[in-house]
């Protein structure tokens, strides 16, 4: 191959790089917003595993315009991957678990809960673990995966009545008129709620893009949960797409 003949390609391996490169760092912009709440050592090695993983996929694609036969090297990279993932094991299983967690385990930040032996109240719910500080003062740290294996007690009391229901909403939306029409809606089911306990809508975190809430609900009949989480959800996507829908217009 003559030197007319790899210009072309050459351009496609430089353009190749340098798409890579502003595609890094878009996705680093990405991670660090998403995750901006999270421990920052956690959040940057997520950050460089991101980073590593599409510089891998670009090099790998430029080189192959160039011609490369990289059997070797994608069994090196294989196997780096391979050994990343074992060494993350442990974090990206807590990570993960914490997730489901947040959306299936019946707990927050204030309740008491018992698990795996330690009874203490939830002070912290960090990515990696959850933090309890027991009746002894003593601060118990447990891996957010073992709420994925172990049973779980919550015994806060009157915990049985409370219902969490988290909303993302987007963030051009007006947030009062939206917690007005959410509470209005709320109103419309109160047959099913304790009057004792009125809901309440809290903001737990923000950002460009979207807000993100809970609503707080104590129920009359624990029987009855799945059936208010049913309407109660149904009736906040409504007012979510209407009021979207007019921003839209507007």
């Amino acid at each position: 191959m003559n030197l007319n003949d790899l210009l072309p390609e050459l351009a496609v391996f430089a353009a190749t790089v340098l798409v890579t490169f502003f595609v890094v760092k878009i996705f680093n912009l990405v991670v660090r917003g998403m995750f901006r709440n999270w421990v920052p050592a956690v959040r940057s090695h997520i950050q460089k595993l991101v980073s590593i993983t599409i510089w891998a996929i670009g090099l790998i694609f430029a080189f192959q315009r160039l011609g490369l036969q990289l059997n070797f090297l994608l069994l090196i990279l294989g196997l780096i991957g391979l050994g990343v993932l074992i060494a993350l094991k442990d974090t990206l299983e807590n990570i993960g678990a914490k997730y489901f967690s947040d959306v299936y385990v019946p707990f927050k930040v204030g309740d008491i809960i018992k698990v795996a032996g330690s009874t203490g109240k939830v002070i912290e719910i960090n990515p990696i673990t959850t933090v309890l500080l027991t009746k002894n003062e003593e601060v118990v740290s447990i891996p957010n995966s073992l709420f994925l294996r172990e049973k779980m007690k919550n015994i806060t009391p009157h915990v049985w009545r409370e219902i969490l229901v988290p909303i993302t909403i987007d963030s051009k939306i007006d947030l009062p008129e939206f917690e007005s029409k959410v509470m209005a809606a709320c109103n419309k089911i109160k047959k099913y709620l304790d009057e004792r306990f009125p809901p309440v809508l809290t903001v737990k975190g923000r950002n460009r893009r979207s807000v993100n809430l809970v609503l707080t609900l104590m129920v009359k009949d624990p029987d009855k949960k799945s059936e208010i989480i049913d309407e109660v959800n149904r009736k906040i996507s409504e007012i979510e797409h209407k009021m979207i829908r007019r921003t839209r217009q507007e």
